[in-house]
């Protein structure tokens, strides 16, 4: 099975009563929502203001010089990002981003989003299959296990299940969860959540209103999802996670429309960097571009904005965690079709080279890319791969009727945290990255004094190593439909293998 493309990406949502995983949890461009999106009104002299990131040399953002360029241009400044030279600016004015990039000191410029501010929205982003209060009832704690952590596969998979047995993990690690949005009065989150360390990053700017980072009530359960994933507490309540001993906050970096537009996730990068972060989980493309291309200016300068945060994360000690992606896409192809960007206006077909062309943040230099396997440890169904590209491999989940996992476990997708105190099962390779961001962060409580590139190192070499399953035919049709290449210890679908917890916390 291929996985349909999202708009909004990484996790696949599965509705009460659907046998397989079907549809992703951030609406997919089909017919009805590339029709819905053709109706945003188009960008003229007149329109409302478009986004922009404007990219100088650090230090030079707030001059004089660069303010006066950017109000001649027709532009407002929203906020700058001095410590890494990007500046948030709206702007009515259609030539702005070629007026800007004419300005001497100016390195790059760029339209964040193709639809005018507002986004437009396209409709029901999804719901996971929620368990059912019988069903938590119903659940029954082994000695030492949380009530749920039996339907929990994917613990086993990693070895986390034996790592709890010598640590949960330490309370001086924080993941932050750049996402959704995460309700953090949910009581598997609760005890482990890091508020300082929270934010709302929605327009570019940080707004640190008290529960400003949660979900509204529409909004996507994507991020509560991932963050009960990482550090779900060990508490005799619920379920368990990764890591359920260290803290989690949340960045809300997507708006209500689940759109994640470049100035919203470099300040989320900033904000993690400056406020004690040693992991990020990053499960989610930059909108509106699939993948951007370094040919288009504007795209170019999407790249190194985001690009610049992520390595001014990673210098201020944080690992950067991404999910490769749900299309089943070979990344290191020569040529791949994207059938959906832009995906907040009118989505074309384009034919693009992968290695020019970056899906951000997961293709970027540092980031840890996260392909995701099934509970038979095979490469799930949609996830991406690439040799060269995926790092390494966590359970993410597939279709029961491809990967079924054994008793008590039912389903063959992950389950974690929903708002409102509840539970449920998605898949995706959103799902595996929080597991490795989980792995890393109990790396980290190991090694409290470990640089990132040192978490990263040990992250690799702690891997069990993968062999390439060949053939792949995943749904036993007699057709390939993905090639694996590389030895079992560097291939395009599992990197340097599985992540594991134990030896995180043994080694």
């Amino acid at each position: 099975m291929t996985a349909p493309h999202p708009r909004y990406r990484r996790a696949i949502a599965i509705p009460a009563g659907m046998a397989m995983a079907t549809a992703l949890a951030f609406l997919p461009n089909t017919a009805a929502s590339a029709a819905q999106a053709a109706e945003a009104p188009s960008v003229s002299a007149d329109a409302t203001s478009l986004s922009y990131v404007v990219n100088v040399r650090p230090g030079h953002g707030t001059s004089a010089y660069v303010k006066k360029a950017v109000t001649a241009a027709g532009g407002t400044i929203v906020t700058s990002y001095d410590q890494i030279g990007v500046i948030v600016v709206h702007s009515s004015n259609p030539d702005f981003a070629r007026t800007i990039r004419e300005v001497r000191g100016v390195q790059s410029a760029g339209a964040t989003r193709t639809a005018p501010l507002p986004a437009q929205s396209t409709g029901d982003l999804g719901t996971p299959k929620v368990l059912s209060a019988a069903e938590v009832a119903d659940a029954e704690a082994a000695e030492g296990k949380d009530p749920l952590e039996s339907l929990q596969w994917d613990l086993p998979a990693i070895k986390a299940d034996q790592a709890h047995e010598k640590s949960l993990g330490s309370r001086e690690v924080t993941v932050a969860v750049l996402d959704t949005g995460v309700d953090d009065t949910h009581p598997d989150i609760a005890p482990n959540f890091d508020r300082a360390a929270s934010v709302n990053c929605v327009s570019g700017k940080p707004d640190t209103t008290d529960g400003a980072w949660r979900p509204g009530a529409s909004e996507s359960p994507h991020g509560t999802h991932v963050a009960g994933e990482i550090a779900a507490a060990k508490n005799g309540v619920g379920m368990t996670g990764v890591a359920p001993g260290v803290k989690v906050s949340g960045i809300k970096v997507s708006n209500p429309d689940g759109f994640f537009y470049t100035e919203a996730v470099v300040c989320g990068f900033v904000w993690a960097a400056e406020h004690g972060v040693d992991v990020t989980n990053n499960s989610y493309y930059t909108d509106p571009w699939y993948f951007n291309c370094a040919d288009d200016p504007d795209q170019k300068a999407l790249v190194d904005a985001i690009t610049r945060a992520t390595r001014y994360a990673e210098k201020k000690g944080a690992v950067n965690v991404a999910a490769a992606g749900n299309e089943n896409y070979d990344l290191a192809a020569d040529e791949i079709t994207d059938p959906v960007s832009p995906n907040d206006s009118t989505p074309g077909e384009r034919v693009v080279d992968p290695s020019e062309c970056l899906d951000i943040p997961t293709q970027l230099p540092g980031v840890v890319t996260v392909a995701a396997t099934g509970a038979k440890g095979l490469k799930s169904s949609f996830s991406n791969y690439g040799r060269g590209v995926i790092d390494i491999a966590a359970p993410g989940g597939d279709s029961t009727a491809y990967q079924k996992p054994e008793p008590p476990a039912t389903s063959g997708l992950i389950l974690g945290t929903l708002p409102g105190g509840k539970w449920g099962y998605m898949a995706g390779t959103s799902m595996a990255s929080p597991h490795v961001a989980g792995v890393a962060a109990l790396i980290k409580s190991t090694h409290p004094y470990a640089p990132a590139a040192l978490v990263k190192a040990l992250l690799y070499a702690q891997a069990d190593a993968v062999p390439c399953a060949d053939p792949y035919d995943i749904n036993g049709d007699g057709k390939v439909d993905a090639v694996c290449e590389g030895p079992k210890n560097r291939n395009g679908f599992y990197g340097w293998g599985m992540a594991d917890a134990l030896d995180a916390v043994t080694k």
